[in-house]
């Protein structure tokens, strides 16, 4: 098994996991249907490295950043996201996305929020069944907006997900990807300001069609 077919396979049964046992086969049908990103398999590699260079870097300054920022690259353009309580934190993350010469452009969506914020968030992402039980903190509601944006991306035809990552930051989606039409990425957008508990979407999708042979 590739590991990208493996990669869809364990999100497919963690989708089972947090929604039943109803609708499943299904969706494991959908992951598997579409294992195949548009990305070539160069700009894959040079994305997984940079993203595993820059959670080094940040996991070197301070493994609890690890907790607080997500970055997600795609065809070697970095969105950062995620909060944090210092905005020379903030600044530090960025630059160290600014020193890897393989990075194309850089989205810089990293929150400031309160300390007392902050250490609820990280509370919450270290405990989230826990805190499911004492009332869905912020962090946990994040988790939950993007597992309902999977199920619904995976299962829904002319949508290749593959292509698309997403988080959820205080109710906000940040989306990077590639859409194969103008049309893939409306569809794409309707479902995620569709979903509830979402606030608002900012895009960073690039509409690149498929070339066919």
């Amino acid at each position: 098994m590739s590991k990208i077919l493996a990669g869809a396979t364990a999100a497919g049964v963690s989708l089972c996991i947090a929604f039943g046992a109803t609708g499943c086969v299904p969706v494991l049908t959908e992951a598997a249907k579409k294992t195949m990103e548009d990305r070539v398999t160069d700009d894959q590699v040079t994305d997984t490295k940079i993203g595993t260079g820059l959670l080094s870097g940040l996991a070197d300054k301070d493994k609890n950043i690890l907790l607080d920022v997500s970055v997600d690259v795609w065809e070697q353009r970095a969105m950062l996201t995620g909060t944090v309580s210092d905005a020379k934190v903030r600044q530090d993350v960025v630059r160290l996305a600014q020193a890897d010469e393989r990075i194309r452009r850089i989205y810089d969506e990293i929150q400031i929020v309160s300390k007392e914020e902050q250490a609820r968030r990280r509370e919450a992402t270290k405990n989230k069944d826990e805190s499911k039980k004492e009332g869905m903190g912020q962090a946990v509601s994040d988790f939950w907006i993007e597992t309902k944006i999977s199920v619904q991306l995976i299962s829904t035809r002319g949508v290749t997900s593959v292509n698309y990552r997403w988080r959820s930051v205080r109710n906000i989606i940040y989306l990077i990807g590639r859409a194969r039409s103008e049309d893939e990425l409306k569809t794409v957008l309707n479902i995620i300001r569709k979903t509830e508990g979402v606030s608002q979407v900012k895009s960073f999708v690039e509409i690149k069609p498929v070339l066919k042979s």
